[in-house]
C-alpha cells in the first residue's frame, strides 16, 4: 500500500475529529492532538453549543455542517477535504477525550513498520475498565465482521483509527450514522485492504453515549444484512 516515494520521506498525516456536542472537551483534545500533529480538521455535526468556537480558540482548522446529518457524514466531509490536500494518511478520533493523542505514535510507528491501509485501535489487549457488557459485544461484534472481512479486526468498534490515501475513495458509502464505521471495514477488507492493528488505552470517563440502541442497532442488522458472504482474499 505504501509506495516507495513515501518511504523514503516522512508521512503526510491529518487529524480528522469529527465532533457533536463536544464543547466540554474539544479545546482540550485539539490542543493535545496539535501537540502530536500539525494538521488537525474538526467537522462540527451541527452542535448547538459552542463545538465549533473552542475548536478554533484550540488551533483546529472546524466546518461546520448547518444540521446534524450523523458520525458517518462528518467523516466523509473531512475526508473529502483532506484528500484533495494530498495527505498520505488521515487519522481519525473521537473529540470527547476517549482516545489519547499522545497514542497516536504508535499509529505512526505501525505505516512505517507494515503496509496496510487501514490502521484500526485495539482496545481488547487492555480492556481494565471497560464494562463487562460492552466488552461482551465488542468481542462478539469483532467476531463476526472479522468474519465478513475475511480478517481478523480485534476491535472493529474502535474509532481510533487511521486510513491511507489510497483506500478513502471507495469509503464514500451511503451510511452515515455510527455503521459507518463498520461498513468502512466491510468495503474496505472487500478492497483487498490490509487492516492493522494498534494497541490503545481503553479510556472511559462521564460521557453519555450518543448510540441509540434501537435505531442504531437497526440500522447495525440492515448493514450485515448487505455483507452476508466472508470476503474471499
Amino acid at each position: 500500500m505504501t509506495a516507495p516515494s513515501e518511504a523514503s520521506r516522512p508521512l503526510k498525516i491529518a487529524a480528522l475529529i469529527p465532533a457533536y456536542r463536544e464543547g466540554r472537551r474539544i479545546g482540550e483534545v485539539v490542543r493535545r492532538v496539535r501537540a502530536q500533529l500539525d494538521v488537525v480538521l474538526v467537522v462540527d455535526d451541527g452542535s448547538p453549543d459552542a463545538t465549533a468556537d473552542l475548536a478554533r480558540e484550540a488551533g483546529a482548522e472546524v466546518i461546520v455542517h448547518a444540521q446534524n446529518a450523523g458520525k458517518g457524514a462528518a467523516i466523509k466531509t473531512g475526508f473529502r477535504v483532506l484528500l484533495e490536500r494530498g495527505f498520505d494518511y488521515v487519522l481519525i478520533l473521537d473529540g470527547d477525550g476517549q482516545h489519547l493523542p499522545e497514542e497516536i505514535s504508535r499509529f505512526l510507528e505501525a505505516a512505517n513498520r507494515e503496509p496496510c491501509g487501514m490502521f484500526v485501535g485495539n482496545r481488547m489487549s487492555a480492556a481494565k475498565g471497560m464494562p463487562l457488557l460492552r466488552w461482551g459485544t465488542n468481542r462478539f461484534m469483532s467476531w463476526m465482521i472479522s468474519r465478513l472481512c475475511g480478517q481478523w479486526v480485534p476491535d472493529t468498534q474502535c474509532g481510533f483509527r487511521m486510513i491511507h490515501r489510497d483506500v478513502i475513495p471507495r469509503l464514500f458509502c451511503e451510511s452515515n450514522a455510527y455503521d459507518y464505521e463498520t461498513e468502512m471495514l466491510l468495503i474496505a477488507a472487500a478492497g483487498g485492504c490490509r487492516i492493522g492493528s494498534v494497541p490503545v488505552t481503553t479510556v472511559y470517563a462521564d460521557e453519555t453515549s450518543k448510540i441509540h440502541p434501537l435505531r442504531d442497532g437497526m440500522r447495525f442488522l440492515k448493514l450485515l444484512s448487505r455483507y452476508r458472504s466472508p470476503v474471499r482474499r
